[in-house]
């Protein structure tokens, strides 16, 4: 088989040598799969204001038109993952792809804003299935560190390239058809790949009785989901009873969350985990990276868009240079990723993200969508390596029974982050208007996005690099 790089499944089912025939049908599959959920996730970043005036929505509902699915991932990626691991990775695999077309058939046909917006939801919770329970079968299919470090790279490669492709998709149909045939299209694929693709996987699942932590699910699904909903109605103003009627209400859940975790017998996360600086590592890396790169990120094309005036299919081109660069540098890591630990990898990724942001300041100012592309590839080269380390991270630092709760506990973390930075970046980028201007974006919005988004990276980069002692090895299954 070709390794050479590309944006389509097939060059996902790459496997390393040695690998069995029925280990590159599980890459294939699940590799396939997240390229679908990515591109998904994405497909309303370029065609936000033709979305929005088609349903609608004002600037507050536009930030959950982007919002909604990264909600439904928040709150349900820890809890499909644990299914996975007591009740079969595939099954849970097979369920969220079926979930997926569902959904995205309700954003075809959404009469308004809510309705969509509900849709994206499901999208979210389908998307989790997918991506906790993708990661845990391969987890399972590849033992040796060179084929987990080739596997998960190859994830992680899926990530970019979803995000490549989805908004040129969904920008070239809006303009061809409508934007809601991208969502049509990609319904078929997902009833598709559940139909087909599923046959590819062989069962798996932890040698435990299966349990369902229905406390634990409870109280972390709307613990986040209250959190999320307070940070988004934030923008119009932090002292609001419906911003902080959610807001305690959220965090009273999710300490509720951690005291079921610590007394449950079968928790669904098990918190003893972050006694190993490689756990805590990987979650604190993963929420940055939500916070720092892929928030901000998934705004830009949005704020240049507006700001400096280009097309979908223009701001499209954006994205695609940002995601092109990540799906590059972390299809590399295939062969590099075990000569690099994990911890300075992301550290050099944060780094990234935080010059390719100090690189685009300015933009808006000088009208010109053109100062980005240095930016956006230098940052995008950061992404890449953010998410080839936390890929091996997820499966790797926790034990081999759990490794469908190990992503899906990485996942949580990066896509709360995600929500925060997609709401904090919006505010930003709305709230520091000029004399005249009541509502939109502003170009030093867009500057104060950029700036404390490479603060955070740094921060990032600051949290992996502190380690003062030696990771715990993790014990075998069994």
């Amino acid at each position: 088989m070709s390794t050479s790089a590309g944006v389509t499944a097939p060059a996902a089912a790459t496997s390393p040598p040695g690998a069995s025939r029925s280990d590159a049908r599980a890459l294939f599959a699940v590799c396939a799969a997240t390229l679908l959920v990515l591109m998904n996730y994405t497909a309303p970043v370029a065609v936000l204001p033709q979305t929005a005036r088609s349903l609608g929505a004002g600037l507050t509902t536009q930030t959950w038109l982007i919002n909604a699915i990264t909600l439904g991932l928040a709150a349900t990626l820890l809890v499909a993952g644990s299914l996975g691991d007591d009740f079969g990775r595939r099954r849970i695999f097979r369920t969220g792809l079926a979930l997926l077309a569902v959904g995205t058939v309700g954003s075809a046909v959404a009469p308004n804003a809510a309705t969509f917006v509900a849709a994206r939801i499901v999208q979210g919770a389908a998307s989790a299935a997918i991506l906790a329970a993708g990661l845990g079968l391969l987890g399972h299919a590849f033992h040796t560190a060179q084929g987990r470090a080739h596997a998960t790279a190859r994830w992680a490669s899926m990530l970019g390239a979803g995000i490549a492709v989805g908004p040129l998709a969904s920008a070239a149909l809006t303009s061809a058809a409508g934007w809601r045939w991208f969502y049509v299209i990609l319904a078929a694929l997902a009833v598709l790949l559940a139909a087909f693709g599923g046959r590819l996987l062989t069962e798996s699942r932890a040698a435990r009785v299966a349990h369902i932590d229905v406390p634990g699910v409870l109280t972390l699904g709307a613990g986040l989901a209250l959190l999320l909903v307070a940070v988004t109605a934030g923008r119009t103003g932090w002292l609001r009873p419906a911003v902080l009627i959610p807001l305690v209400l959220g965090v009273l859940l999710l300490a509720t969350f951690v005291a079921v975790q610590a007394r449950g017998r079968a928790p669904m996360l098990d918190l003893a985990l972050f006694r190993r600086p490689d756990f805590r590592i990987a979650t604190l890396g993963a929420f940055f990276t939500g916070l720092a790169a892929l928030g901000p990120s998934t705004v830009l094309p949005t704020l240049v868009q507006q700001l400096v005036g280009i097309s979908a299919l223009g701001t499209a081109g954006l994205a695609f240079v940002w995601a092109g660069a990540s799906f590059v540098v972390s299809n590399q890591m295939r062969h590099l990723g075990t000569r690099t630990a994990p911890a300075r990898q992301l550290a050099l990724g944060f780094l990234l993200t935080a010059v390719g942001y100090l690189a685009m300041l300015g933009y808006a100012d000088a009208h010109s969508w053109v100062r980005t592309i240095p930016g956006l590839l230098i940052s995008g080269a950061g992404s890449g390596l953010l998410n080839a380390a936390l890929a091996r991270l997820a499966v790797t630092t926790v034990p081999t029974d759990r490794v469908a709760m190990g992503s899906g506990a990485n996942n949580t973390a990066r896509y709360v982050g995600s929500a925060l930075g997609v709401a904090g970046a919006v505010t930003l980028a709305s709230s520091l208007l000029p004399a005249g201007q009541a509502s939109g974006f502003s170009a030093h919005g867009a500057d104060a996005v950029l700036l404390i988004g490479s603060l955070v990276a740094v921060l990032g980069a600051a949290t992996a690099l502190i380690r003062r002692r030696a990771a715990a090895p993790v014990p075998a299954a069994g």
